[in-house]
């Protein structure tokens, strides 16, 4: 598996919004993003900060059921 790359809140709502998610709200420095399929809503909240830890943008990638892969495709 590839390594996941460091990088910020901003960058990681950008690519996700390149797969489909939309900004739903914002409270604080948190943004809820969702992306409705016929199947499902994913629904997932990136945090404002400067770097990720890993462990956060692994949760976040089961939430919204994108692999490593499709998130360095992405990025």
């Amino acid at each position: 598996m590839p390594r996941l790359p460091v990088i910020s809140g901003k960058e990681l709502i950008m690519a996700l919004k390149k797969a489909g998610f939309v900004e739903v709200r914002q409270r604080g420095s948190h943004i809820s993003l969702q992306k409705v399929t016929s199947e499902i809503t994913h629904k997932t909240v990136v945090p404002l900060h400067r770097e990720l830890a890993k462990g956060t943008i692994i949760d976040i990638l089961h939430q919204t059921g994108l692999s490593r892969d499709d998130l360095l495709e992405l990025l």
